[in-house]
């Protein structure tokens, strides 16, 4: 935990913020923070900056207070990421990993080898991924939480929604068959489309390319989706 985020619903009062039990544990634990000291804070949603820490009282819970945040957070990735829908152990990792990252539009999409009972997996719950996407602003010292759309329908989503997504942007396929080289270091916004472990099958990888996505690869070897993901888009907008 790199940043103690700030969530505006746990108000106390005017400038004064609850921590969860989860912050809590970890000021006293890892930074071993005593009332008065001055952390590292972002207001979710917000900016970035300091605030003053304060123990749990008659009164009041342990809470942030004395905001001071001036700093802007960092650059968003100018992608739209849409990914088959990982195992349930993976997709945790996967969205730590893409939050940390930068990615701030995601949808998660079925596909003809992703099972069907992972759409019922716990993980997919809303406050599980809630928690796992502040993670991943915690660790990279950001503060804008990604939007992200569940899709339990392949076809309609290429054939209705895909085409306003990829209005002005690059469109680029993961794909390691008949594909070109993954470009490097793009200058343009695009939306990359990957695929479960098992791929793309033949009649996906057709309405991708017909809904005007290019079909890119990384070389030879075959990658996890929880490697893959920083891989591809390190290449695409390197730091």
């Amino acid at each position: 935990m790199n940043l103690i985020l700030i969530e505006p619903s746990l108000s106390l009062s005017e400038g004064r913020y609850a921590l969860t039990e989860r912050q809590q544990s970890h000021i006293n634990h890892v930074i071993k923070a005593t009332s008065g000291d001055i952390l590292r804070v972002g207001l979710l949603g917000g900016n970035l900056g300091e605030g003053v820490f304060q123990t749990a009282s008659a009164d009041l819970p342990a809470h942030i207070h004395s905001l001071q945040l001036t700093q802007t957070p960092p650059k968003a990735l100018p992608i739209v990421l849409v990914m088959a829908l990982p195992r349930p152990n993976m997709l945790k990792r996967t969205l730590h990993n893409i939050t940390a990252m930068g990615v701030k539009e995601l949808y998660l999409i079925h596909s003809a080898k992703v099972e069907k009972s992972y759409w019922q997996s716990p993980v997919l719950q809303p406050e599980s991924i809630h928690q796992t996407l502040l993670e991943g602003l915690e660790q990279a010292k950001d503060t804008i939480i990604p939007n992200y759309t569940m899709v339990p329908r392949f076809r309609p989503f290429v054939e209705d929604q895909l085409p306003d997504i990829l209005r002005g942007k690059l469109g680029l396929l993961a794909h390691p068959y008949q594909a070109k080289a993954c470009p490097i270091d793009l200058q343009e916004p695009c939306v990359l489309a990957l695929g479960p472990e098992g791929g793309w099958n033949e009649f996906e990888v057709t309405k991708w390319l017909e809904a005007g996505m290019s079909s890119v690869h990384l070389g030879d070897r075959i990658l996890k989706v929880e490697t893959v993901v920083p891989v591809l888009l390190s290449r695409l907008y390197p730091a």
